[in-house]
């Protein structure tokens, strides 16, 4: 909502992390670590005083097992919730942002394609098409009020914008109606002058007029409190062209010729039955999709109209491919990316890199190992320079093994007014968020 490898601490038990002299365990260490980095990274006069006074896990919190999991904060009457926008500066002005219109539209993407989410280096930024606009912020079911933009009266100019979309997500054995926020924005020029927390207030006012009190969320900066951190994996398939932008340096003792080598793939699939996803398949990719998202703390609980509108391929949005068995025509597996460019700022010679971000992946007769595979050559044929996946799932069984290497960016996974009393490993999230 505002985007390493953290170990799952487990402080709930071991609320003394050194009772006996003993020398304490990883958990108690990743738990350190993270309240270090956390206090790093604010420093005393940079603390959220914000997120302090929101209705999300604290880091004080950690490892106190008297707390309760689950909603943090009760819903209050519909009647008391606030009607009003909230006060912004006086030159600016709230905007519903009609993705349907294309001049909308076509705003939201400029502001996003020239504002939002850059690397460490402001080597790259994140190149959201019009087209996975339209498909990220209209499922089944949104509100048109959860696309909220700020203008400059005088001008009319959008300069910030964020968006909620609703989400039915399971945590443990409970199916909560949740928003999933996404695209906080706010133009270069305008980030001294605290838009952030009120576009976040503001959007939190409006998923509370829909009778709806969690939010799920991601960050690429830890703020209170993430339920876990992720990073992200890379898998060269453009490795000339990766290497010539910066995005990935050629190894020690290794020459151009043989990187390409090493990261060359098979020209076509070698699993039988392995075929792009149809209209068809809904019903029984859903069913697989349930049953596997079934063994994770936290994922979501797709419908059938789910399961249609976010997987079944869009060109130039997502791509999805099943396993048919040739004998039984039964759907065995399953495998989807999506497509999220990004800009190559100050090359000459390149202006974008394709890359395909790894999605929701069933294996149950096929190795996933082999499935992933399949799915990097497919994404290869599509001319995509780069492969990425989170830790995710069972996503780290063939990171290593498929060529995949670690990156410098992490993910971190929040949840507004729900409480996990512990941080969960990565692979205990099913959950992809845009």
């Amino acid at each position: 909502m505002v985007d390493s490898n953290a170990s799952s601490g487990s402080p709930e038990d071991t609320p003394n992390p050194n009772p006996d002299g003993n020398a304490p365990s990883e958990s108690d260490l990743a738990l350190d670590a993270l309240a270090q980095k956390v206090q790093e990274s604010l420093g005393l006069e940079r603390r959220h005083k914000f997120w302090e006074s929101q209705p999300v896990g604290q880091f004080k919190d950690l490892g106190d097992s008297s707390l309760p999991e689950g909603p943090i904060e009760a819903p209050t009457p519909l009647s008391e919730v606030r009607q009003e926008p909230y006060n912004l500066p006086s030159m600016y002005e709230w905007v519903t942002c009609d993705i349907d219109s294309d001049e909308m539209c076509t705003e939201v993407y400029k502001l996003l394609a020239n504002n939002y989410v850059e690397d460490d280096e402001n080597m790259f930024r994140f190149n959201y098409s019009k087209e996975f606009l339209h498909w990220a912020l209209r499922p089944p079911g949104y509100f048109k009020s959860w696309h909220i933009g700020v203008r400059v009266k005088n001008s009319k100019k959008l300069v910030a914008f964020i968006t909620g979309v609703p989400a039915r997500i399971r945590v443990r054995d409970d199916v909560v109606n949740m928003a999933e926020v996404n695209f906080l924005c706010v133009h270069k020029k305008l980030r001294s002058k605290r838009l952030a927390p009120v576009m976040i207030k503001e959007v939190t006012r409006r998923v509370h007029l829909e009778n709806i009190w969690q939010a799920a969320y991601t960050a690429g900066i830890v703020i209170p409190t993430p339920i876990t951190s992720c990073q992200y994996w890379h898998r060269s398939l453009n490795p000339k062209k990766l290497i010539e932008v910066g995005f990935s340096r050629l190894g020690a003792r290794m020459t151009m010729s043989r990187t390409i080598k090493l990261y060359k793939l098979p020209e076509s699939t070698v699993t039988p039955g392995f075929r792009k996803m149809e209209l068809r398949d809904v019903p029984a990719v859903t069913r697989l999709l349930r049953n596997y998202l079934s063994q994770f703390v936290v994922a979501p609980d797709f419908s059938e109209h789910d399961a249609e509108h976010w997987l079944l391929p869009t060109e130039g949005v997502v791509d999805s491919y099943i396993v048919e068995s040739s004998e039984t025509h039964e759907i065995t597996d399953f495998c989807s990316f999506y497509t999220l460019p990004s800009s190559i700022l100050g090359n000459q010679n390149h202006s974008t890199l394709k890359a395909a971000y790894s999605y929701y992946n069933i294996s149950t007769k096929t190795s996933l190992l082999q499935l992933m595979n399949d799915a990097l050559i497919v994404a290869k044929q599509k001319d995509f320079d780069v492969f990425n996946a989170l830790e995710v799932m069972h996503n780290e069984s063939f990171l290593k093994e498929l060529k995949f290497g670690p990156g410098d960016g992490s993910l971190h996974y929040y949840l507004y007014n729900y409480r996990i009393r512990k941080t969960l490993n990565p692979s205990e999230l099913g959950l992809v968020l845009l």
